[in-house]
């Protein structure tokens, strides 16, 4: 089966479409670059020829990218990679981007584009990468499927303040894929989960909006991690980008260390890091899950968890956007259950629960 791809880019700037099918161009699979400086233009330009990938910018004229994003979806589902300025008005946006299905995002700042995109091009070829060999049929629309989500307000945290060890933590990594795969899993969870640590790659500002949107959601409380944060029952926190995270152990609690250093596996924050972490403080007591994605990220991280005595899980490549994070793991032997999306939720309350408790 062939590797090779076409890419249709759509933003309103002439330097940013130069410059990002200039990158493009590096990459041998790229059969063909389209470009267009707006929605309307790219609607026109798809008649003729559909793109296998879509790098789509949010603010542009005439159609808005958002509205462009669910009008691709809703007619032929494709691959679309948002390429959004580094802004916290931007993540904001983004967000709801990744609840209609985009599938990964590239951050860019508001000035020197050109050097950025150029600084940053191996990374950017992989995303797009990642992007062409996704399953797109496979992406959960929530917004579709839960207009009028139940939302039950966040209880008082009493409860997250015992001290008997009966929680296990649970620490998930994730990339492509990754935002939509979460939501299914952390919105089924009751207010009263086990204690959870993601690492989702993802670039900084936009991890403190994708846990503000899932925290408006959820009955678990979701926030992006601080240095220093407990994670009791009830709390998942989220690495912040580009940022490293680990979880130590004090008594029968969990808290998070933030780190800089260089990526690992390219990635900062890296699932590896979190895996490790959690392997060499927590062991037996704690679960693993790698989820959809790109890469090799998270395999390794997964085994140290395995033999330290962890429970591990991997999704399984029927509900993967990305099959490559769950396969290398399942490769190296570092899993002991591959599980479809849907049945993740209940593993986690079923291995990581409160002894005490019916789920």
């Amino acid at each position: 089966m062939s590797n090779r791809y076409s890419v249709m880019i759509v933003d309103d700037s002439a330097v940013v479409r130069q410059n990002i099918s200039t990158i493009l161009t590096k990459d041998p699979n790229v059969s063909e670059i389209l470009t267009a400086p707006d929605p309307i233009f790219a609607l026109q330009k798809m008649q003729n020829i559909w793109p296998d990938v879509i790098i789509l910018d949010i603010e542009m004229p005439r159609m808005d990218g958002i509205s462009f994003l669910k009008k691709i979806m809703a007619e032929r589902p494709t691959p679309i990679v948002i390429c959004s300025s580094l802004t916290t008005e931007g993540a904001s946006v983004t967000m709801e981007a990744f609840s209609s299905g985009a599938v990964d995002i590239i951050s860019k700042p508001k000035l020197n584009v050109g050097d950025f995109l150029e600084e940053s091009a191996e990374n950017f070829i992989r995303i797009v990468q990642a992007a062409s060999q996704s399953k797109i049929s496979k992406l959960v629309i929530h917004n579709n499927m839960n207009p009028e989500r139940i939302k039950i307000p966040k209880g008082p945290t009493e409860h997250r303040l015992s001290t008997d060890m009966t929680w296990k933590l649970v620490a998930i990594g994730t990339s492509t894929g990754g935002t939509n795969a979460l939501e299914t899993i952390l919105t089924e969870l009751p207010p009263l989960s086990p204690p959870i640590a993601i690492v989702q790659h993802m670039p900084e500002k936009f991890t403190a909006q994708f846990a503000k949107r899932l925290n408006s959601i959820c009955q678990v409380e979701v926030k992006e991690a601080e240095q220093g944060d407990e994670i009791p029952p009830g709390r998942a926190v989220i690495a912040p980008g580009n940022r490293h995270m680990t979880i130590r152990m004090s008594g029968a609690r969990f808290y998070v260390d933030l780190k800089d250093g260089p990526p690992i596996n390219r990635h900062r924050p890296s699932v590896d890091v979190l895996f490790r972490s959690v392997s060499q403080q927590i062991g037996r007591n704690s679960v693993g899950i790698i989820m959809t994605g790109m890469g090799d990220d998270g395999a390794r991280g997964l085994l140290e968890m395995k033999k330290a005595g962890a429970y591990t899980v991997a999704q399984d490549e029927a509900s993967s956007i990305v099959f490559g994070m769950p396969k290398e793991a399942i490769q190296l032997g570092a899993t002991e259950i591959v599980l479809p999306l849907r049945r993740i939720a209940s593993e986690i309350l079923s291995k990581a629960g409160h002894s005490g408790s019916r789920f």
